[in-house]
């Protein structure tokens, strides 16, 4: 009943920023925390950051100071605005949400592709 869409991937080059955005459609009203996750080729996928629905925010170490998750609950989005991009950083971005019910359920988006030169 909840589906997710990002945008705002792309092609920089070290130390430049992007900004990733996810709009959440379906209900709801059934979400509760947002967050960003990627994963780069032949790596496990990764919390990037997290954000509650009152806007509490957690972030990995390695993003920790480069990366800012924030949301607007009336336009049901979730942003992630990257600076200081690294090579490290090149992945497929993931937004997924956190539902109030049922309990424990995940829902995930499609992935943007972020990609990173050197």
């Amino acid at each position: 009943q909840v589906q997710l869409v990002e945008s705002g991937g792309g092609l920089v080059q070290a130390g430049g920023s992007l900004r990733l955005s996810c709009e959440a459609s379906g209900s709801i009203f059934l979400i509760n925390a947002m967050g960003w996750y990627r994963q780069a080729p032949a790596k496990q996928r990764e919390l990037v950051a997290t954000i509650t629905r009152s806007g509490r925010s957690n972030y990995a170490d390695s993003v920790q100071g480069r990366f800012t998750i924030s949301r607007d609950n009336a336009a049901n989005t979730v942003y992630l605005q990257m600076h200081s991009l690294k090579p490290d950083d090149t992945a497929v971005y993931y937004c997924n949400v956190e539902l109030f019910f049922p309990r424990g359920t995940d829902v995930w988006g499609q992935g943007t592709q972020v990609t990173v030169s050197s």
